[in-house]
């Protein structure tokens, strides 16, 4: 008993139908077609993603500058906190 690679024709044709053997008869004739239009609407749908990626680029950095100095402000809160906290030990320890 050999290892089965390809399926019967006739098992093909059971599974697809109709429907479906006249669309892998049709589709060389219709690939070309929606190629044709297909192509275009893909470039449009690229074309708005990059216009719509260069008009936010500006608000994407306004966002990161914004955050860049929330991060800064927490740190040096952190920062202030931690000498707060130091000042009475050194006191303490020079006395």
């Amino acid at each position: 008993m050999g290892v089965k690679v390809l399926p019967d024709v006739g098992d093909v044709a059971e599974n697809l139908g109709v429907t479906g053997i006249l669309g892998v008869v049709l589709l060389p004739v219709f690939l070309p077609v929606l190629a044709g239009v297909g192509k275009p609407i893909a470039k449009g749908i690229i074309k708005g993603g990059i216009l719509f990626y260069e008009r936010s680029r500006g608000a994407i950095a306004e966002v990161g500058e914004t955050w860049e100095d929330i991060v800064a402000e927490a740190r040096a809160e952190l920062g202030e906190s931690r000498m707060k906290r130091a000042e009475p030990i050194e006191e303490s320890q020079a006395g």
